[in-house]
């Protein structure tokens, strides 16, 4: 059974799908270990209550310094032997240290096809407000290994959505989530917990 934490900075709507994946069977051989947010009033921690999964509030205010912060997001995590961490909309740069210890075993949403509209500055609506601008057909989310850039690790799985006339980038972000996010992911954690993508060095 792979023990799965999921990492969120705002209201969970991919930790809702990661839910409703192991309700409905999508997710299997994986148990929902705990929801680790950078922020205590993120709705993501009242989903994980509602759905008997432990919450925890891991906040950088709380620390003097960001060395402080990071050993204690460390510990949070490394106490509950984690074999998958999921970035769900996670907005905080993780620690190198993080990254090494748990290598090839966090995967991160994206909510465009890396490589277009990614790196330092590009998530949430700004992503699709960018796509817009840009006046592409073609958008979509990633799923992905994190290493120590942003948004540079191997890819795991990618889902195109058609950009519409018309579409805001309120709309657009909907479906990308409904179209592509809500499903790869899901599938990406599956798959790793039944062998079909290798983690781990």
């Amino acid at each position: 059974m792979l023990k799965v934490g999921v990492m969120v900075s705002g209201g969970g709507t991919n930790l809702q799908a990661i839910i409703d994946g192991v309700h409905s069977g999508v997710i299997t051989n994986a148990k929902l270990e705990v929801v680790i947010s950078n922020k205590k009033d993120a709705y993501a921690l009242t989903r994980a209550k509602d759905n008997g999964i432990k919450a925890e509030s891991v906040c950088i205010k709380d620390y003097a310094t960001r060395d402080e912060f990071n050993k204690a997001l460390i510990r949070t995590i490394d106490s509950y032997n984690l074999d998958l961490i999921v970035l769900a909309g996670f907005l905080v740069v993780l620690p190198e240290e993080l990254i090494n210890k748990y290598r090839n075993r966090i995967i991160n949403i994206h909510p465009s096809l890396i490589p277009s509209f990614c790196g330092n500055g590009f998530y949430g609506l700004h992503v699709h407000e960018k796509a817009l601008e840009r006046g592409v057909k073609i958008t979509g989310a990633t799923v992905h290994f994190v290493d120590e850039g942003t948004d540079t690790g191997p890819i795991i799985y990618q889902k195109a959505v058609e950009v519409l006339e018309g579409d805001t980038p309120e709309i657009l972000q909907k479906r990308v989530m409904e179209q592509a996010e809500w499903k790869i992911l899901p599938q990406a954690i599956n798959d790793i917990a039944n062998g079909k993508i290798a983690i781990g060095e």
